[in-house]
């Protein structure tokens, strides 16, 4: 009698009741502080260590310090606005795609408007060749 009731649990809740799956019925995660300390470096060190040496040589030492300090904290405030579109903010439920947090953040009409925006500047950003390349001389 107990399997059954644990079953009509399951299904009348749709969550899955033990230790490999979360509160919302999906696998735990297994991550820890570290790996989330090496994607956030990669992702945020990665591509400003590139920059690093033009953006000092273009705005010199103080100008270049007080941007890169700038840009920190920008980052730090986007950073913490990200983690606060981690839930839903009426429900709770855990968002799983960023697209999930837009929706849930803006609601349906102003998540197509913010979609239609991100893919087009991402196709203004891609330089895209009508043309074909010149023939290499030799």
């Amino acid at each position: 009698m107990q399997n059954g009731s644990t079953l009509s649990t399951t299904m009348e809740s749709g969550y899955r009741h033990s230790e490999e799956f979360d509160d919302d019925g999906r696998i735990k995660r297994t991550g820890s502080w570290t790996n989330a300390t090496a994607h956030i470096i990669t992702a945020v060190i990665g591509s400003g260590v590139l920059s690093l040496a033009w953006c000092f040589a273009q705005l010199g030492w103080l100008a270049g310090s007080i941007t890169i300090v700038l840009f920190s904290v920008i980052t730090l405030y986007t950073s913490l606005l990200l983690t606060e579109c981690y839930r839903d903010p009426v429900t709770g439920a855990r968002n799983y795609t960023y697209m999930d947090a837009v929706k849930s953040n803006l609601g349906k009409s102003r998540s197509l408007y913010s979609i239609h925006t991100s893919f087009s500047t991402l196709l203004n950003v891609m330089p895209v060749s009508t043309t074909e390349p010149a023939p290499l001389k030799g």
